[in-house]
């Protein structure tokens, strides 16, 4: 993410070893977040490197004379086991798994090991909300809100936190440096899923999708409030919960709508604004064959009683009307 950043890191990695060993021991590293997974070494990676290295050679000295790294630090050791890390490949897979490692709090996903500590995650994480997409990070961060970071292979590696990790690969790059397409499917992604870091969980307005729910838990957290608003004959939030685009006509487990209730508890408010404004059904029946006028006649509830004996009477003229004009178009 930052060149300095990650020189110091070399530098902190296994400095008692040979610098083939420590080479050994990051790829292994890697290797072992990926699962197994293809973690290879690119060696024309590496000599460009090596041969384009003027401005991280300047940067590195300049550290140095600053005192930024450890003691007793080999600086050309430094620099060659940075070039060797800026020369690992892999795919899509592998990269997959890492993401889903750092999602998974520093533990493997596919092998169950534990390789990151819960702190490590955190900074990581961190750092790659801030700086991972170089100069448009701040912006990413702001449309996306998910750690990631791109290469200028056109990859960039997406962390869902306790959900997933994703790669996506595309060469074609921005003026940046970011893969265009990656960054327009990491938009979409959120968009559409409530991935966001500061998306709201339990977003009863159904304009994204939580994975992470399962589908009696939606559905539960849909169903719920409205026959709780319904029971209380809270018409303001019937209101916005209709407004919300939220399907009325639900049912819970029993077969019961929010009319069911509303005419149970004798809120004829909510029983008209059900039938007069959300046009619900009039007569659902629950799985005990009980309608809503069924309800309204066994609680005593007489004003919802003739509210729904009104609609019951309304809906049968209509339906007779359709059925005339029926008849009479094909007689």
């Amino acid at each position: 993410m930052l060149n300095s950043g990650a020189m110091v890191l070399c530098a902190l990695q296994k400095p008692e070893l040979p610098l083939a060993e420590r080479c050994d021991y990051v790829q292994n590293k890697f290797k072992q977040i990926a699962g197994g997974e293809f973690v290879g070494f690119s060696n024309a990676t590496f000599l460009s490197e090596r041969e384009t290295a003027d401005k991280n050679y300047a940067l590195g000295y300049y550290m140095n004379a600053n005192k930024a790294f450890p003691p007793n630090t080999n600086l050309m050791d430094t620099f060659e086991l940075y070039f060797h890390t800026c020369s690992i490949e892999t795919n899509c897979d592998a990269g997959s798994l890492m993401a889903a490692t750092l999602a998974n709090g520093g533990v493997c996903p596919l092998t169950g090991q534990k390789i990151f500590g819960s702190q490590m995650v955190q900074h990581t994480l961190s750092l790659m909300l801030s700086c991972g997409m170089y100069d448009y990070s701040g912006e990413f961060a702001f449309h996306v809100g998910l750690p990631a970071k791109s290469g200028v292979s056109g990859a960039i590696l997406i962390v869902v936190p306790k959900v997933c990790g994703i790669m996506v690969w595309s060469p074609p790059l921005d003026l940046l440096g970011n893969s265009v397409r990656g960054i327009q499917f990491c938009k979409e992604l959120v968009n559409l899923f409530n991935f966001h870091k500061y998306d709201l969980k339990g977003d009863i307005s159904g304009r994204k999708i939580d994975p992470r729910k399962k589908q009696a838990e939606v559905q539960g957290d849909k169903v719920v409030p409205l026959l709780y608003a319904a029971s209380n004959g809270d018409v303001t939030a019937l209101r916005r919960y209709y407004l919300s685009g939220n399907d009325m006509t639900q049912q819970n487990y029993d077969g019961r709508t929010a009319l069911h209730v509303a005419a149970a508890e004798g809120h004829q408010e909510a029983v008209s604004f059900l039938l007069e404004q959300c046009h619900v059904p009039v007569d659902p029946k629950d799985r005990w064959d009980f309608s809503p006028l069924d309800e309204a006649v066994r609680f005593k509830h007489k004003e919802c009683e003739d509210i729904i004996r009104y609609h019951l009477k309304f809906q049968e003229t209509a339906d007779f009307s359709r059925e005339n004009s029926f008849n009479n178009n094909y007689s």
